[in-house]
């Protein structure tokens, strides 16, 4: 393969002249000056054997034809080739028809355009792709014709020149370009040929397909009907991109065929969802959904009100979007318990009292019913009419799957939360248990390890006589003991203490002292539980605990140390109970 191709020359060039893009391949098509819809036309130079590649109608034909007698006399060119029937390509061929005079030219197509190009009534003869194994030989220089179907119609097709790798690929990689430019810079001309394609291509699926096709062949220099010509370092990112690009465009919408605006909402929507999918931080989520509202109204915030299991919740920049159970707003309460209306462009909105504030429903995909609200604040008031509803709608989708992935969020992390504390309480006492004793223990001693606290001291309790409470009174009554010790410990530990349940009737505080005797707290508490007194059966009963007091040694172990404190209260009930050991 050869090429000339010369983009910084190409785009300097005067484009009243026919301009060389590959090796005897130019560029014959008509700059229309304001025009982002341009046509283009190609001529293959090949002696007699010449190509025409979609000469255009009435607009562009006598300028084609000119430039392409100044590289090759007219009646040497044997082949039209029409990528489809639109009037853009093919309006042009009553005149070919009227100039041609070699009896084997021919108009180069597919049968499903023929189907509808012999309504302009011409006698030109047919060469259908489809019937000629896909392929030209115009001797010595092949070109070969790729199906690419619903492309955008069903016999759509591209043209390869072998000789120069060049892809003649008609709507394909076409563009709206609002400024005349020959050949595209740089992968920023995508942001023309996105909406081109969004709104002009069936479906996502059907373009992968073709990009799947195309990508196969070695192709140097892409040459569509419209737009700039895609030189061969941006082919690779240009056929990616389409891979993935979302199209159907105005399946989305209902009256707006604003196809600019369309496509930046789309991206918007699609920029949103992608950010739903991988965003943990709801604030992230927002930031996302207020740039796709901003589309349609002047928004500056967005907040919501969502019913949730147990209440209503405020999602808003006041409260960092956490969410507080709240009161709905008198003038957003009429916006709750709404069926989804079967037209989108009849969903009810409402307005704060100085329009500053549009509330919009959110419905919920089980129930199908409003079970939120977006609330948006605008710069401005705005008119909630039909156009406004109609737009609203287009962007209705996102926020509800927002708002329905942050209460199962939030619902999970409250699960998460509720199974976490039980996990690591006792059920009897609420207090902490052996798990998170020993959670709160690495990172205490850690602290203790580095010099960063000056001591640790930890005491075992034992309430004496447990058994016999149990074995006289009963479990309950036992039971109700023990949630009573729990709540002296409790309301006796400091902001940092970690007090916890380990066993039956014992109990362990682990706290950082300094100048405080370590046994100050034991001594604090069973002053505490004598003094407990208990309703009917157990109004008789006196309580009493033992406790045993260590202070750990740098880089001790808590198995070590609550041996150690084991050993100091088994001390305190061999000396009678009712008394602290401290070793």
């Amino acid at each position: 393969m050869t090429s000339t191709f010369d983009a910084q020359a190409l785009n300097a060039a005067d484009p009243a002249r026919p301009l060389e893009i590959a090796e005897r391949v130019w560029w014959v098509g008509r700059y229309l000056p304001g025009d982002p819809f341009q046509c283009h036309a190609y001529l293959i130079e090949h002696g007699d054997q010449s190509v025409l590649i979609d000469p255009g109608g009435p607009l562009v034909l006598d300028t084609v034809l000119a430039k392409t007698s100044e590289v090759v006399p007219f009646d040497h060119v044997r082949w039209f080739v029409c990528h489809h029937q639109d009037p853009d390509i093919t309006a042009g061929l009553p005149r070919l028809d009227a100039m041609v005079t070699r009896p084997d030219a021919a108009v180069v197509v597919h049968w499903r355009a023929r189907a509808l190009i012999r309504h302009y009534g011409i006698d030109l003869p047919y060469y259908l792709v489809d019937e000629n194994d896909w392929r030209l030989d115009l001797g010595g220089r092949v070109l070969r014709f790729v199906f690419t179907p619903y492309l955008h119609f069903p016999g759509a097709f591209a043209t390869f020149d072998e000789q120069t790798g060049t892809l003649f690929s008609s709507d394909l990689f076409g563009g709206f370009t609002p400024r005349w430019r020959l050949v595209a810079d740089d992968l920023s001309y995508f942001d023309e040929i996105r909406p081109f394609h969004e709104h002009y291509m069936p479906s996502r699926e059907i373009l992968a397909s073709g990009m799947l096709t195309l990508e196969r062949l070695p192709i140097t220099l892409i040459a569509p009907q419209h737009g700039e010509l895609i030189p061969g370092p941006l082919v690779r990112g240009v056929i990616d991109r389409l891979k993935d690009l979302d199209c159907g465009l105005y399946l989305m919408v209902h009256q707006d065929t604003d196809i600019r605006r369309l496509s930046e909402v789309h991206r918007l929507l699609h920029e949103a969802l992608e950010q739903i999918i991988v965003s943990k931080d709801f604030r992230e989520v927002v930031a996302a959904l207020l740039g796709l509202v901003q589309t349609v109204l002047p928004a500056t915030a967005l907040e919501f009100y969502a019913r949730d299991d147990h209440e209503v919740v405020h999602l808003a920049p006041s409260n960092r979007y956490r969410g507080v159970g709240s009161a709905v707003p008198p003038e957003w309460m009429a916006l709750f318990d709404l069926d989804r209306p079967t037209d989108p462009t009849q969903m009810p909105l409402a307005a704060s009292d100085d329009g500053l504030e549009v509330g919009m429903p959110l419905y919920a995909p089980a129930t199908g019913r409003s079970e939120a609200v977006a609330v948006m604040r605008l710069r401005r008031p705005v008119d909630l009419g039909e156009a406004t509803i109609s737009a609203l709608s287009e962007v209705s989708t996102p926020l509800e799957v927002a708002i329905e992935r942050e209460l199962i969020l939030r619902s999970a992390e409250l699960r998460r939360a509720e199974l976490y504390d039980l996990a690591m309480h006792d059920a009897l006492t609420g207090l902490n248990n052996r798990l998170s004793l020993h959670e709160a223990a690495a990172r205490l001693f850690a602290l203790h390890d580095r010099g960063d606290v000056a001591g640790i001291a930890l005491t075992m309790f034992d309430l004496d006589h447990f058994k016999a409470i149990n074995d006289t009174y009963g479990h309950a009554a036992g039971d109700l003991v023990l949630q009573r010790f729990g709540q002296v410990l409790r309301a006796e530990a400091r902001v940092g203490d970690v007090v916890a349940r380990i066993g039956g009737e014992e109990f362990v505080a682990m706290q950082v002292v300094g100048a405080t005797a370590p046994d100050a707290f034991a001594e604090r508490l069973a002053t505490e539980v004598r003094a407990l007194r208990f309703d009917p059966p157990l109004e008789d009963l006196r309580l009493t605990v033992s406790a045993g007091v260590v202070t750990r040694v740098r880089h001790e172990t808590l198995e070590r140390l609550v041996g150690r404190a084991d050993a100091a209260l088994y001390e305190a009930k061999e000396q009678g109970r009712d008394r602290t050991v401290v070793q």
